[in-house]
């Protein structure tokens, strides 16, 4: 038993607000000390709000559970200061491969293209994600940062009111009462929370199951993702296996609907599963086994008054595609700073509304790849099949027909088309860097452009003038200058430029684009700003 599922990472201690005589009031609480509440409370201290985190665990979650992390969130994790730790300790890949009973249909490389400091995608445990993230809180606590988790503080009751949120948290030592001006619901997809106050939780609930095993061994597959359909080792059903850190191996098998979980999941019926797949000379050992069912669900809205939902309290996704912990990151790096220019009275509460509309939007995009993602891979009737398998045989010859295969599509940066934040498309330039989309990594020399931008506003010149420091309502927005003449890639032209001489970008501290203009103009990149912080 890996040892990392035992040790208390932060174990339960006597809190003040225990001893107080009323309840002490926090300006943000945060329930949950998972991946997506530990990230969430790293963006707000790293800024400067004081924040508590409440569990009722004290240790990272058991089992590897999510293990894929893509690009994007990699580069989250960054500013968050823990990125490196993850890629490592991670296994790198970007190739994946689709076989169709003993055949391999195809294969295909998820970032073809060079000039990014990340990989496209790491695996690794959610074990060593928490382990590294608590690790960041405890150097932030070092650093006077104002942060604090407490464990085997469990929330049972809560309140709700115009300006604050009351929480009741039971411990060892008895229940107490604490207040929070702000509060992030980060529990999961069970989400206590959301429970407490009645919220739905709303969607598609697919009628299959599959067997997830984490398996310790020595073998020889390359590290990539590799898919079955229809495999001899397990007929009429799917598989999937991915490459981990320390020798472990996620192999998930479909196993349909009408099963006994608990039977399914004892090692005499998972053993002779495995060997039917590896061999019965491959020596392995299991380290964790669960079943899960396809769910693809979301809250109806994100925000209630003071009270935030990120991650799966929020929605929640089957895991094909790993778009959980992905999105979930994404939700964290939405709201950071928006509650924060909302807490130093720079943005009135409503910024907050297009948190909700932009997560939303990204929480659909998810669902619906998901649930086509879903329906491709179990098919519901004996035509869906046949002409699902049809695409699978045309797809081992003909190029036409591998975009149809869907195996699962792999997590993508979200691009919020339609944003209330957004200003209209002033330049002639790359679909991919419109307003509302992430910013594209590119090289500079011996460095790179994402962490130049950092979690700032940031005004990125390319052979265009601008003010090095522009400030508006309060909003501080300073000049990052480039020049394709520097561009020794030619990265910066494709991914900001296209057929435009010159650009002149807003970017918000999420990294996102707000605005695009061929050149600087005062006034409408004013407006911009304001825009872009919910006033106007």
């Amino acid at each position: 038993m890996n040892k990392i599922f035992e040790v208390p990472l932060y174990p339960y201690d006597r809190s003040p607000d225990q001893d107080a005589a009323a309840p002490v009031r926090h300006p943000v609480v945060i329930v949950g000390a998972g991946p997506i509440g530990l990230g969430m409370g790293i963006d707000l201290a790293q800024q400067g709000v004081k924040v508590v985190i409440v569990d009722d665990n004290d240790k990272v979650s058991f089992g590897s559970r999510a293990i894929c992390f893509a690009k994007r969130p990699l580069e989250i994790l960054d500013r968050l200061g823990c990125g490196q730790a993850m890629v490592d300790k991670g296994v790198e890949w970007d190739v994946g491969k689709v076989f169709f009973d003993d055949r391999e249909v195809y294969k295909f490389e998820l970032l073809p293209e060079e000039g990014h400091q990340r990989p496209a995608f790491i695996n690794l445990q959610q074990y060593y994600f928490e382990e590294y993230l608590v690790n960041r809180v405890r150097e932030l606590e070092a650093e006077g940062a104002p942060i604090e988790i407490r464990g085997a503080n469990k929330v049972t009751a809560i309140g709700t009111h115009p300006d604050h949120a009351t929480l009741e948290i039971d411990t060892p030592e008895g229940s107490y009462n604490i207040e929070a001006d702000w509060l992030i619901a980060c529990d999961g997809a069970g989400s206590p929370t959301r429970q407490m106050l009645g919220l739905d939780f709303v969607g598609r609930v697919f009628e299959d199951n599959f067997l997830i095993a984490d398996v310790i061994m020595e073998a020889d597959f390359p590290t990539e993702r590799w898919f079955w359909f229809d495999p001899p080792f397990n007929r009429g059903q799917s598989a999937l296996l991915h490459k981990q850190p320390d020798g472990v191996w996620r192999i998930d098998l479909q196993l349909g609907w009408d099963i006994d979980k608990e039977e399914e999941k004892k090692p005499e019926n998972v053993i002779p599963r495995l060997k039917a797949m590896l061999g019965d000379d491959v020596e392995f050992e299991l380290e964790w086994v669960s079943i899960y069912t396809f769910q693809c669900r979301r809250m109806e809205k994100f925000r209630y008054g003071r009270v935030l939902f990120a991650g799966d309290a929020a929605h929640q996704v089957s895991p094909f595609g790993a778009r959980g912990a992905n999105s979930g990151l994404q939700d964290t790096d939405n709201l950071g700073w928006k509650l924060k220019l909302v807490i130093d009275g720079k943005a009135d509460e409503k910024l907050l509304d297009s948190y909700d509309i932009e997560r939303i939007h990204g929480a659909d995009e998810n669902i619906l790849n998901s649930t086509r993602s879903t329906d491709f891979i179990t098919p519901k009737s004996e035509m869906s099949r046949l002409l699902r398998d049809a695409v699978l045989d045309l797809a081992e010859h003909y190029e036409f027909a591998r975009p149809l295969v869907n195996s699962g599509r792999l997590s993508v940066p979200c691009t919020y088309d339609g944003s209330p934040l957004n200003s209209a498309d002033a330049l002639d330039g790359p679909i991919k860097t419109r307003p509302g989309s992430s910013c594209p990594d590119v090289p500079l020399g011996d460095e790179f452009l994402l962490p130049k931008l950092g979690n700032k506003f940031t005004l990125l010149t390319i052979d265009a003038d601008a003010p090095d420091m522009i400030e508006e309502d309060g909003i501080k927005v300073t000049r990052l200058a480039l020049s394709v003449k520097d561009d020794r890639t030619g990265a910066l032209k494709e991914r900001y430029l296209g057929h435009a001489p010159s650009a002149v970008y807003l970017i918000r501290p999420d990294q996102h684009v707000a605005a695009r203009r061929p050149s600087f103009d005062e006034n409408l990149f004013r407006a911009a700003i304001r825009r872009a912080t919910g006033k106007e």
